[in-house]
């Protein structure tokens, strides 16, 4: 894995050095930020620019009593309860405490060494108080919730310079369908380094909490399948299953063609999912997940745009549930049942296209047409986009956001791993055994494989 998620911090934090100069010059309203790691300075720009947070704020302001979520956040709260309780003496023997949040940032738990936390009370670091970064701005909770790796804040990377004597570490757990925050799990010190071995109780804890999630989203994603199959016995609609994020569980060969999916292929795990491409189907499926969660009667329908159609197609939507809580939808193409969607959530045209591809250079946020990206690489929690300047990080927090991003604008994932500029691919190479591999035009020529889920559609984008 690369460097750019470690917690080893890679820059100086806690004096006057070259962090808090970045810090008086960008509150000041300047943009130099030499010396501030991106995902610091990117952090600061939505606290300046985004949030308007007052960078002289001396308190955390109370939380958001009614917070409404779903039932198995509360097994993701227990369970890291349990996790922090376990690390509690070593951190509290370093002087240090341990928080759970949810995901609005509010402090549901602490624990640790009793005169930190006394001095943690005058800022409201403690429990009934809100974190998020549109409070209090960088934070070790706050800004865990919008990354997806974990993050490291010391000193005067807090945007508040009230917590510049504190130096933060958190790691948000998130829901492996949807990828929403979820809980952060945080180690904070006062005046003093964090434990070695935070880095370790943190990615252990979340891989020990995202085990449960995956497991629960592979038996929603069964579930899903047998309801497509009972759904496929009675009724001759075109048809297809996705998940509460609007993935395509499973399609049958009408709407793999509509969709741009394999067809009759099941992708019960969560992490081989497809995107189909179509942000009207996408935002329909949350609609409906909204809507489904207050009224499990409920069922709909809207009109949408799909891959080699001129004229939108109705489609109705139909929610699944295993045991009470929701999984996803069954979506029939070609029929209109159920309440109508609001107009907000049926666009009559599709989406404006991205014009460019925000990367990561060194402190700089590098603004790339996009013609000068060749294919975008996951690895890790990193994201690569191989372009004409090189290798650059991509600011985008995962391939399925970039994926979602850039659908339809030319670009198309062609492996779990791979998205791929399909006017940059200068041969298609076919091995032995049917797989096909792409060599991308550029310096390196780069040989990009084809994943056998992704075939078909790789196939009927080249016309091939």
């Amino acid at each position: 894995m690369r460097d750019g998620h470690r917690l080893e911090p890679a820059s100086d934090g806690l004096g006057k050095g070259t962090v808090y100069a970045a810090w008086e010059r960008f509150v000041r309203g300047e943009d130099d930020v030499r010396g501030v790691r991106p995902e610091v300075a990117i952090s600061w720009h939505r606290c300046r620019e985004q949030y308007r947070v007052d960078p002289y704020l001396n308190e955390a302001p109370v939380a958001v009593m009614e917070v409404d979520h779903a039932p198995e956040h509360d097994v993701v709260f227990v369970e890291l309860g349990f996790r922090a309780a376990l690390i509690a003496h070593e951190v509290g023997n370093a002087g240090g405490i341990v928080t759970v949040t949810d995901a609005t940032g509010r402090i549901l738990g602490e624990w640790g060494d009793q005169a930190t936390r006394a001095i943690a009370a005058e800022c409201n670091l403690a429990p009934w108080y809100c974190w998020a970064e549109s409070a209090v701005g960088t934070n070790g909770m706050g800004t865990a919730l919008e990354a997806h790796a974990p993050v490291l804040v010391r000193g005067a990377e807090h945007w508040c310079q009230a917590l510049h004597d504190w130096t933060c570490a958190g790691v948000a757990v998130r829901d492996v369908v949807t990828k929403e925050p979820i809980a952060v799990l945080n180690i904070s010190c006062w005046r003093s380094p964090l434990p070695v071995a935070v880095g370790g109780w943190l990615m252990n804890a979340a891989t020990k909490t995202h085990c449960a999630l995956r497991t629960r989203a592979r038996d929603a994603g069964a579930a899903l399948v047998a309801a497509y199959n009972h759904a496929r016995a009675r009724s001759s609609a075109p048809l297809t299953a996705v998940d509460t994020a609007g993935k395509v569980v499973i399609a049958d060969d009408t709407t793999s063609v509509l969709l741009g999916v394999p067809a009759s292929t099941p992708a019960v795990d969560p992490t081989v999912r497809w995107n189909p491409g179509l942000p009207q189907l996408i935002g329909a499926a949350r609609y409906a997940s909204k809507q489904a969660a207050r009224n499990p009667d409920w069922v709909g329908s809207t009109q949408i745009f799909t891959h080699l159609a001129d004229e939108p197609t109705s489609i109705s939507i139909r929610p699944v549930f295993l045991c009470g809580h929701l999984v996803g939808h069954l979506v029939s193409f070609g029929t209109s049942e159920g309440e109508q969607l609001p107009q907000a959530e049926r666009p009559a045209q599709p989406r404006v296209q991205p014009r460019r591809v925000v990367a990561t250079r060194d402190n700089r946020m590098v603004l790339l047409r996009l013609s000068e990206v060749s294919f975008a690489e996951s690895e890790g929690n990193d994201v690569w986009l191989a372009t004409d300047q090189g290798s650059l990080r991509a600011a985008s927090p995962g391939l399925d956001k970039l994926d979602s991003e850039l659908a339809g604008a030319g670009f198309l994932r062609v492996h779990r791993r791979y998205v791929v500029n399909l006017s940059r691919i200068r041969e298609v190479e076919r091995r032995a055994k049917g797989e096909l591999f792409l060599i991308m035009d550029g310096q390196m020529n780069k040989v990009v494989p084809v994943s056998r889920r992704n075939a078909p559609a790789v196939r009927r984008a080249l016309d091939i």
